[in-house]
């Protein structure tokens, strides 16, 4: 392939993927907006008009952000590759540091320094404006920066320690580098869902025991019903920085632990809390999550097949803005590009993942059935949906493209049915 017939792919595939963002938003807005009047009938009675249009009015704002977002990535997409912002951070981190591991690993960080706070100033007007204006915020502007402080350095210390070992494989380890790079980035993923719940996450958090007897009864009851050990019911001070509720668990073999946000607690009777985690349970029964990290880690090593084609091919390089270096290393910039480029080819296949994770919370609602009475699971949904101010009316094409979970109606019509 040629560089030119790469650049007119590149650019082809990103304004398609933009056409179809912009399309499936707009179809959204207007679907909410015709909507928006009344409460569908499913919902009467359950939930108030005033909370239908809440929620009406935070998916409209969400995605009319989310658009403006998609608008600023495409150009600093650009920015980076075909602009030449690429070539001149790799220039600069040549000169100062000279050929080798040093530049190449320099030229990753400033790129995710550079990128960081691009985002910055977003990720700001999301939390204080956006949360703040429809009552989610409750997270201080200090407690951001120092989450985002956190972060940073946690990213960085792990972070640049993979790439490392993977530009270390990329150089020394020959044309199968890509396996051995495979082999280390699933390690090390397994080894995150140790590390997360045990000493990471409480470094933004602060997790107690479940208190409550009479539900850690009941929980444990639930549990011992079907089949799983945890490492401990915990109560996540979640209301410190939204008032989103949630309930997951988290961890693998040994560190397995279920977690409950103190703004669920609040809002849900305990059977309704038992029908949730029955839910989330369910995941982890049906194996649902190793059937996503199975499809992850096989993703994965397609991908990294891929780029140990792509990094051999001059066209790669040129197509994307970027004059391979003679004098030095390009394995640091191929990665950067391949990271860059891989969303905007694979936008289109995202109906698939989607698809995948409906069928799979259709499942965990039908095992939760089994386990506890669906009508909990019902009116435990109904208030989550209320209090996250969750549509009930999305688009349906937009919601079959994008969302993780089944719309609202058609939900809870399954578990009314069952």
């Amino acid at each position: 392939m040629s560089s030119l017939a790469f650049t007119v792919l590149f650019i082809g595939f990103l304004v398609v993927s933009l056409l179809v963002r912009f399309w499936l938003a707009s179809r959204h807005i207007r679907h909410i907006l015709a909507h928006r009047a009344a409460v569908p009938a499913q919902f009467a009675g359950k939930i108030a008009l005033e909370a239908h249009q809440k929620a009406a009015d935070y998916s409209i704002a969400k995605t009319k952000f989310a658009l403006f977002i998609v608008l600023l990535n495409a150009a600093v997409l650009i920015g980076f590759t075909l602009m030449g912002g690429l070539q001149w951070l790799a220039n600069g981190s040549l000169e100062i540091f000279g050929p080798g591991w040093r530049y190449q690993l320099a030229l990753v960080l400033v790129f995710a320094l550079i990128s960081g706070l691009i985002e910055l100033p977003f990720d700001y007007f999301r939390q204080f404006v956006l949360e703040a204006r429809f009552g989610f915020n409750r997270m201080s502007p200090n407690l951001f920066f120092a989450d985002l402080l956190k972060s940073t350095v946690i990213s960085l210390a792990l972070g640049l320690g993979l790439v490392w070992i993977t530009l270390i494989l990329m150089e020394k380890s020959g044309d199968l580098w890509w396996l051995y790079a495979w082999i280390v980035w699933c390690g090390f993923q397994l080894l995150m869902l140790v590390l997360v719940p045990l000493f990471i996450a409480p470094l933004f958090n602060k997790f107690k025991p479940l208190e409550d007897d009479s539900l850690r009864a009941r929980i444990e009851g639930l549990m011992q019903r079907i089949g799983f050990a945890s490492n401990g019911l915990f109560v996540m001070d979640g209301s410190r920085r939204s008032a989103h509720g949630n309930a997951y668990f988290s961890g693998f073999g040994a560190s397995k632990r279920i977690v409950f946000f103190d703004t669920l607690l609040e809002r849900l009777e305990p059977h309704e809390i038992e029908a949730v985690m029955a839910h989330e349970l369910g995941h982890f029964k049906l194996k649902h999550i190793v059937k996503r990290i199975a499809v992850m880690f096989a993703a994965s090593l397609a991908f990294l097949a891929m780029l140990g084609y792509l990094k051999t091919q001059a066209w790669f390089y040129t197509g994307l803005g970027v004059e391979p270096m003679m004098g030095a290393s390009n394995d640091a910039m191929a990665l950067l590009l391949f990271v860059l480029a891989l969303p905007v080819f694979s936008f289109l296949f995202s109906p698939l993942t989607s698809l995948s994770s409906r069928k799979h919370e259709f499942e965990a609602d039908a095992f939760a059935a089994e386990h506890t009475n669906s009508q909990d699971l019902v009116s435990a949904l109904v208030k989550l949906y209320e209090d996250n101010a969750s549509t009930l009316t999305p688009d349906p094409l937009h919601s079959a493209f994008y969302d993780s979970h089944p719309p609202a109606t058609v939900r809870i019509n399954r578990l009314i049915a069952s």
